[in-house]
């Protein structure tokens, strides 16, 4: 695991790799093409890209923002385990995850997933199957944050109520 800094001394994004595999956690933007280009190869007949963006609401509830937290050298270790175990299962060339961390605004990227596969059938399944892995295994914690209300933590996954805790 390695983590770069900024000119300020402040970690600007954590990382680790293994053969044909890249994870990451950054407070940064996302960066598509950065993303693909870890998974490029000749062999390779499909690139699949997913992209999850902040929408505007949830539960017919206008969302201001969302705010991911996470534990990252846990987090990293099982995005690694996900993305190892679906290379392989998938006969990927190629598999890159990366969550932003922190807020992330109505219309911008939180999670970018890229794999890439001689064929474009195990490219499709293989990036369904590392979301969803995501979704319901690594640390990573999202907190809503309503339009005129208080915020609300839930779980990373889609249509799972938040739990108001009390500060």
């Amino acid at each position: 695991m390695s983590t770069l800094q900024n000119s300020n001394g402040t970690q600007e994004i954590w990382e680790d790799s293994a053969e044909g595999c890249y994870v990451a956690l950054t407070h940064d933007h996302l960066d598509v093409k950065s993303i693909m280009d870890r998974v490029r190869d000749p062999g390779a007949g499909a690139i699949v890209l997913f992209a999850g963006t902040t929408r505007d609401n949830f539960d017919g509830k206008p969302v201001k923002e969302l705010l991911y937290s996470s534990y990252q050298p846990r987090a990293l270790k099982s995005m690694l385990a996900i993305t190892k175990d679906i290379l392989t299962k998938h006969s990927l060339k190629g598999i890159a995850m990366i969550h932003r961390l922190g807020t992330v605004p109505i219309g911008e990227e939180s999670i970018l997933i890229a794999v890439s596969a001689p064929h474009r059938q195990a490219a499709w399944r293989a990036g369904e199957e590392a979301l969803e892995e995501c979704k319901s295994s690594v640390e990573v914690w999202k907190r809503e944050e309503f339009e005129g209300e208080e915020g609300v933590w839930r779980a990373n996954r889609d249509g799972a109520k938040g739990t108001k805790y009390e500060s």
